[in-house]
Order: C-alpha cells, then structure tokens, then sequence
C-alpha cells in the first residue's frame, strides 16, 4: 500500500493530503492535533521507514539550509520524493515568460533556489509555486478583513495557483519522472487586475491605493520582480490541467463556498503566499 509522509503540513500539504485519499502521516513544528512534531527524531524515522512517497512543503530556515535534507536526508533513499518549491528562483524576467530551462538563483530567493537544486540533486519532483490562493487565502478574505490594497505600479504581473490545482498537479507527480514542474494557471495578471475582480464579486468598494515606497521591504522586493510563469511542461508531462486556469474561475469558485461574512465582522486571514 502507498503510504505518503508530508513534512509541513501547512496550507497547500493539507490539500494535497486529502487529495492524495492514502494514508498519510506528516510533521508541524510542535506536533499538534495528531501530527509529529519536527524535531521528535524517533517518531519521524518511523514514519519514514513506513512511507512509500513522501514531500516536503518545509522553506529554508534563517541561515538558508533546507532543514528536511539536513536532518533527514540519510532516511530519504528508495522513496518517492516531492518538494514544494517556489517561482520566485527564477528572479525577474521583466514580464517575460519562463519555464523549467530557464536558470534559478539570480533573484531574492537565492536559499529557496538552493534548497530547489538539492532536492532536485536527490531525484526529487521539484513543484515550483507561484502565488497560492484559496478558500481562507485569497482577495476576498482580505477585502472582508479590511486588509486589501492596490498597489501603485504600473505593468507589473505575476502567476498564481488555486490551491486545489497544486493538489491536483502533485497527486499527478506520483506517477511522474523526477524533475522540475511549474504550476501556474494560464493567465499571469497584475495585482490590482485581481482584486478589482474581488471587489465587483463581493460587491464592496475598491481598497486604497498605496505607494510602494510605503511597503514593508519584503512587499518591495516582490513588486520588484515581473515574470509570467509557464505551465506547459506539467501539462505535457503530467497530464494536468488547472481546475481553474485563471483567476476569475479560481475567485467564483472561492466565492460560492466562502460565507458572507460582514468586513466589520470578519477576521483577519493571512494573504496567499507570494511565491
């Protein structure tokens, strides 16, 4: 039977998880609700020897090391291995597009870059992810938490991927040759496009304008860089298609099972990650 162990079971894993219908064990930092704890050595060897595939959702840590090779690498060989990576290693491309041949490394996420070519030096299936958005995380949830903004710059795009989707692709990765996948939905759009589409959908007033020079230095590092994300080699290779392949069905589809939740009533939620 296959049997699959997740390192990091955050946002995406989760979803990949119930997509995967095996039985799954996997780690969160502290062990809560079930999981293993990280750094509980004996509990994660075990679930290792017991696993036929497994993935690792886990970024850099502080000083750039990839903490799941380095701890466990040793107890890797003979698996299936996954790692969920991010395009961002492909740095600015001025609005170009770019697939899995184009070099990694030469932008602001050199230790992601490095964790990519390692686990990909391992036999690995590399899924590179753009923004990540879905039922929780997306421009509703942040219109409604009051918390959305457009951001004052012109002609900069990027790609961006439903969460089901990155389930779906990496589901698909489990009969797939070792090697990089981008998955991306096929229409790369400007922020300010997609959250003007958030607001006609929630019928709410459009957020303020801002600045970039009044961003944290993280948010202007992301406006910085401009690519448009290829996703024809997923497509060709593993035979998948986005469920939503651009962001108008992916926000509909958030939409329709998201509650109408009041902006002064609703909670804070954190935003997608900006891969």
């Amino acid at each position: 039977m296959s049997r699959l162990f997740v390192f990091g079971l955050g946002y995406a894993a989760c979803a990949i998880v119930d997509a995967s219908g095996w039985p799954v064990l996997g780690t969160t930092r502290d062990g809560r609700d079930g999981t293993i704890a990280f750094d509980d050595e004996e509990a994660v060897r075990a679930g290792l020897a017991a696993a036929t595939h497994v993935l690792s959702s886990v970024p850099p840590d502080a000083v750039g090391a990839d903490p799941v090779l380095a701890r466990y690498g040793p107890h890797l060989d003979g698996r299936w291995l996954g790692y969920l990576s991010s395009t961002g290693v492909y740095g600015d491309t001025g609005g170009a597009w770019v697939d899995e041949s184009a070099p990694i490394g030469g932008g602001r996420r050199g230790a992601r870059a490095a964790a990519d070519a390692a686990w990909l030096a391992r036999g690995a299936r590399v899924f590179r992810l753009p923004g990540i958005y879905g039922p929780g995380r997306s421009p509703l949830d942040r219109l409604r938490a009051g918390t959305a903004h457009r951001v004052d710059v012109a002609g900069q795009v990027f790609s961006r991927i439903h969460v089901a989707d990155i389930a779906r692709g990496v589901v698909a990765g489990f009969d797939a040759p070792a090697g990089a996948y981008n998955l991306a939905d096929d229409l790369p759009a400007g922020q300010n496009e997609v959250i003007d589409h958030a607001v006609a959908l929630l019928g709410l007033a459009p957020p303020p304008l801002v600045a970039l020079d009044a961003l944290s230095p993280a948010a202007r590092g992301f406006y910085a860089e401009n690519r448009r994300v290829a996703n024809g080699k997923a497509k060709r290779v593993l035979g998948w298609t986005p469920l939503y392949p651009d962001y108008r069905a992916g926000l509909r589809a958030v939409s329709a099972i998201t509650s109408p939740t009041p902006a002064s009533a609703a909670p804070p939620i954190a935003s997608g990650d900006q891969r």
